[in-house]
């Protein structure tokens, strides 16, 4: 009999990260029955990815309400995806990365016994507020685990560091690449106008994203102050800013940028808009931790900006680098990218750490085998 394996996600990059799970697990009707559970912790961009890959979920919370806390989205997701446990009975929930979403899933499996995996596992940053509140909900998730994920050798030696059973630790690659290389190996054309004209713009695109909550407020609007000054010193270059729809996001981008020449303000993209959108940039400013896989598969230079990251491989690399929310480090690190041909194909050309685009493959056949499926 097929085990039942419950894929759990609700925002987004979780989903784009999810994917190529559930579409390999449906390669496989004879080994597993796919049970996709979404919170809808993010309603409209989620549904951005499940269109964009043709998932239907068995369930959905839509838990999402405006100005929501913590609190409310961790207890409507737990006892939503109990309900949901109890019903179906998995015999196993695979759960993504870091959000909410993710630590609620884990915490409803383990309340009823049922085996955990945990994709993308074992990033780190070890400051249990940066980012807030992922590094504790990639952490506590790891400790109810069964089955773990790594993306990378850097992070499965942090899991073993905290005492994890090595034999539970499977190091896959990050499933991002598979999503992004599928997606960008496809014709595309932009079917919004706005965005067609954006990609035929001349100059240099530097694509902006900016949202995580260390970032909300006063950083936020340091960062769009270099904006101004990299648009304005460089002529050649334009900045394209995906403002995330969090009206606390929006509340300081918009008045700071909307009316600066050399800067165009677009609606997160749908992903396949927004792969072909990152095809066509020349570098990336961000402090997305997806971003930060994705960008570099495609040859284009990361700046992070954010004080940590629970993705080192990437700096170590030579594909990103650190330059926090200071105004002046961000407009210096910016330019000496535009400036120097030498330094930016060094940072186009190293070695993405993050996998080979095979990762739902591994993680499927991993999860057959536990159950004794393969």
């Amino acid at each position: 009999m097929p085990i039942k394996v419950m894929t759990v996600f609700g925002t987004r990059p979780d989903a784009v990260k999810m994917a190529p799970v559930v579409l390999e697990l449906k390669k496989h009707p004879d080994k597993a029955r796919a049970i996709v559970a979404v919170t809808g912790q993010h309603r409209e961009m989620l549904q951005q990815v499940l269109d964009a890959f043709s998932i239907t979920p068995d369930y959905n919370l839509d838990i999402m309400q405006q100005k929501q806390t913590l609190a409310e989205i961790t207890s409507r997701a737990l006892t939503g995806l109990e309900e949901i446990i109890k019903k179906e009975q998995p015999d196993i929930v695979l759960a993504q990365g870091d959000t909410t979403t993710t630590f609620t899933a884990s915490l409803a499996a383990f309340y009823n016994k049922v085996a955990v995996g945990h994709i993308e596992a074992g990033l780190r940053t070890d400051n249990k507020y940066d980012p807030f509140p992922e590094e504790m909900n990639r952490r506590l998730t790891g400790v109810i685990a069964d089955l773990h994920f790594p993306p990378t050798e850097a992070a499965k030696e942090n899991l073993l560091a905290e005492g994890v059973d090595p034999s539970a630790i499977h190091v896959t690659g990050n499933t991002v690449l598979d999503a992004l290389l599928s997606s960008a190996a496809k014709p595309y054309s932009f079917s919004d106008p706005n965005l067609a004209k954006i990609a035929e713009l001349s100059g240099r695109m530097i694509l902006v994203t900016a949202h995580r909550r260390e970032n909300w407020g006063e950083p936020m609007q340091r960062i769009c102050n270099a904006i101004k000054r990299i648009v304005s010193a460089f002529p050649d270059a334009f900045v394209v800013f995906a403002v995330h729809k969090n009206p606390i996001v929006r509340d300081v981008v918009f008045p700071a940028l909307s009316a600066t020449p050399g800067v165009h303000l677009i609606e997160p993209p749908d992903y396949l808009p927004f792969v072909h959108l990152l095809k066509k940039a020349y570098l990336v400013l961000t402090d997305s931790g997806g971003i930060q896989e994705e960008a570099p598969a495609l040859g284009k230079p990361v700046l992070v900006m954010r004080k940590t990251t629970e993705r080192p491989e990437g700096v170590e690399a030579g594909t990103a680098k650190l330059v926090g929310t200071d105004e002046d480090e961000i407009f210096s690190s910016t330019s000496e990218l535009l400036t120097n041909n030498v330094l930016y194909n060094r940072m186009a050309k190293a070695i993405n750490p993050y996998g080979d685009g095979r990762a739902a493959q591994r993680i499927c056949q991993i999860i057959f085998k536990y159950f004794g499926a393969a």
